[in-house]
């Protein structure tokens, strides 16, 4: 097996892996019958960066991305509709499912109408789905700032940090392989998101246990 079949397995894993960790949150959800401390946006960015990233292997004909964001599209759908029933900020959360979905299919219209097949659609596409993984990794610190204040920091998921700077390594590689820089320049920030959110846990973790402690 040669180094890029070795890196297109391990994105695969490691990809798969950093989805599969909203499961933690569905079953939390589920068991509790509520979102709080969970984070809706992570889910619908990360769907809509995947349907992009669909398309985008389709037209490369890279199977590698095609399996991950098929896969990883079909988990964040699920994770939405769990959110979407036990949430009780329904119309805030359908607006945003709602302005976020009429973006995607116009994106989509204008890839597929206006567009010529070639070089320009692949390289659009590609421009757009890396502003959207950008977006993916700076989600979850959308409440950054009220973390740094209370130092409670149970909105953030420490297994999705771990899996998400070992996925971002291996994209950065990955992509550094194929020298298409549309895969490698927007999964750094991925490793530098993870570095900060470590940081994060590692400044206030005396303060969120003592906040569960409480809570017990």
């Amino acid at each position: 097996m040669d180094y890029l079949n070795i890196l297109s397995w391990s994105c695969i894993v490691l990809t798969l892996w950093m989805f599969s960790t909203g499961l933690v949150d569905l079953k939390k959800m589920q068991t509790t019958k509520s979102t709080d401390n969970i984070q809706f946006l992570p889910f619908l960015v990360t769907c809509a960066s995947n349907l992009g990233w669909l398309y985008y292997g389709k037209l490369k004909n890279d199977h590698t991305i095609m399996v991950v964001n098929l896969i990883g599209a079909l988990l964040q759908s699920l994770y939405i509709l769990v959110y979407l029933k036990y949430t009780q900020q329904k119309r805030e959360v359908v607006f945003q499912l709602v302005a976020v979905a009429a973006v995607g299919t116009s994106a989509g219209l204008y890839f597929v109408l206006f567009l010529p097949p070639g070089s320009m659609q692949l390289n659009q596409l590609g421009l757009t789905c890396s502003v959207t993984t950008v977006g993916v990794y700076l989600s979850p610190l959308a409440d950054l700032v009220a973390i740094v204040r209370s130092g409670n920091v149970q909105r953030l998921s420490f297994p999705l940090t771990v899996a998400t700077f070992f996925t971002s390594t291996s994209w950065v590689l990955y992509g550094n392989q194929l020298h298409d820089y549309y895969i490698l320049v927007p999964n750094l920030p991925g490793i530098i998101t993870s570095v900060i959110r470590f940081y994060l846990f590692w400044k206030f973790a005396s303060i969120t246990t003592s906040y569960k402690a409480m809570q017990i």
